[in-house]
């Protein structure tokens, strides 16, 4: 959550779950704690929560189980210890993966202290503690092998809710909710007016499925809601590491940092600035081969749009702790996403776009922050080819995908993988243009004069051996021979 619960708040929630009939799958109470198995109902509580479509679970100290009355608890998680160790900080060590969860202490009169732990609800995978994961059964606390009917639903359960249809924060008046995200740029971002009233505002958002209505006039705000429009993204505590961070290097290692920059905004609001500032930072040239003969950016501002809001889209939020990353180095800038990606990273230019979060995708796209049809790798390969830039890379990397866009360099600096790549893309890009390649396009790529056609050739050539494209007329003389990609 990103807003705290006042202690009113906290006394009227306690009171409401008291008044439940019996125990359930996403609430337990207890007199007082035992700080050994907290951790085995969190798993349970936030598996439970996420089996039965709940927003929260709840696990509170001070409440007899039994009779649902308020008697008071001495368990005080701000100052206790175990094993030397705050118990929050004790728990996140022992919690995989990690999920939000807060202690709160107050009184629910005078003398009466009472504890609260709220607890998020698993999402993509099941939360376990020290590697087991638990649920709940009724009001029993089980192991989740145990039963393999409950791990099954539950794992049905992350694929019917996507990332993006999962809440950021909960239970929040309107005030706050407008307090949290830039809706301005929502309305400007799509051209529409904006509304006169808040009634108008959220209902607009609500129609976006940026925020859910929940009840007694309080708001829910997705994840699409959030991660899109956040006014400050470490607001909300489980988005706050999925800000887009940039770091600016000395020469073309990693040993020196120049300026390092982690975003606030949400991904929609703030691209534009974004993609402004890290114009301000990447370097002009003056020529550049035959295209150009004027001062130009180094990379086409196109390729860099395209190649963030990828990043963007196409990361796994599952992945906690990393989010997207621009790195900016002499020669190169790399930008990097977590997760892998849904198809083979040599067949972007020429597959149907796929996507692991389809609303986010969708919207970037009304808002025309990124292209549709998945034609932007298409757009990239072609604005290198017209600038004479070395191919861009794509690579996979750890649980990471990364895109590399590479400075100028003449066809004498670029290595063999260096022209290896550019021949194969070069051939991707016109077949899906249902063109062919050959010695000619090939040069007028490179900027290579006809007299020079023998080192074509040997591009060519290493490129068929790298089983990366084939000859379309086998039958044809060498300097009629025309080529499509290896998996045509």
């Amino acid at each position: 959550m990103p807003i705290e619960l006042t202690t009113p708040d906290l006394i009227s929630l306690v009171k409401e779950l008291c008044r439940l009939p019996q125990e359930t799958e996403w609430v337990e109470f207890k007199r007082n704690a035992d700080i050994e198995v907290i951790g085995e109902y969190i798993s349970a509580l936030a598996n439970s929560a996420a089996l039965h479509g709940k927003q929260q679970a709840y696990l509170v100290f001070g409440v007899d189980d039994k009779t649902h009355k308020i008697v008071g608890t001495s368990f005080k998680p701000s100052v206790q210890k175990h094993k030397q160790q705050e118990v929050e900080s004790w728990l996140l060590q022992k919690i995989s993966p990690k999920i939000h969860f807060r202690f709160y202490e107050f009184n629910a009169d005078e003398y009466t202290a009472v504890v609260l732990l709220e607890i998020q609800p698993a999402s993509h995978n099941p939360v376990q503690y020290e590697g087991v994961e638990y649920f709940r059964l009724g009001s029993y606390k089980k192991k989740l092998k145990e039963f393999p009917e409950k791990e099954r639903a539950l794992w049905r359960t992350f694929d019917k809710t996507p990332f993006e249809q999962q809440l950021a924060a909960s239970n929040l008046p309107a005030d706050e909710v407008l307090k949290l995200l830039d809706y301005p740029a929502y309305f400007d971002l799509l051209g529409l007016p904006l509304p006169e009233n808040r009634i108008g505002i959220l209902a607009a958002l609500c129609a976006d499925k940026l925020l859910l209505e929940s009840t007694g006039q309080k708001w829910h705000i997705t994840n699409l809601g959030a991660i899109l429009f956040a006014k400050k993204l470490q607001q909300f505590q489980h988005l706050g590491r999925k800000a887009v961070r940039l770091v600016m290097y000395k020469g073309n290692s990693r040993i020196e940092t120049v300026r390092e920059i982690e975003g606030s905004k949400g991904y929609a609001s703030g691209f534009e600035g974004l993609i402004d500032y890290l114009k301000t930072l990447l370097p002009s040239n003056e020529e550049i081969g035959k295209a150009f003969r004027k001062e130009v950016p180094m990379y086409p501002e196109l390729a860099i749009r395209e190649l963030v809001a990828n990043a963007i889209i196409h990361q796994d939020f599952s992945l906690s702790g990393t989010g997207p990353m621009i790195e900016v180095f002499e020669h190169r800038m790399e930008i990097t996403n977590p997760g892998v990606p849904l198809m083979d990273a040599s067949r972007f230019l020429d597959s149907p776009p796929q996507s692991r979060n389809e609303a986010l995708a969708s919207f970037m796209r009304r808002a025309s922050i990124c292209e549709e049809r998945g034609s932007g790798i298409d757009k990239v390969v072609h604005l290198t080819e017209l600038y004479q830039l070395p191919a861009p890379s794509f690579e996979v990397h750890d649980n990471h995908t990364r895109a590399v866009l590479f400075g100028y360099k003449t066809f004498a600096e670029m290595d063999r993988e260096d022209r290896v790549r550019a021949c194969y893309l070069h051939c991707c890009l016109r077949y899906v243009n249902r063109e062919y390649t050959n010695n000619s396009s090939l040069r007028e790529r490179f900027g290579i004069e006809q007299k020079n056609q023998a080192q074509v050739s040997r591009v060519i050539k290493d490129t068929v051996n790298e089983g990366l494209i084939r000859a379309y007329d086998a039958e044809a003389g060498t300097k009629a021979m025309r080529y499509v990609p290896g998996w045509a």
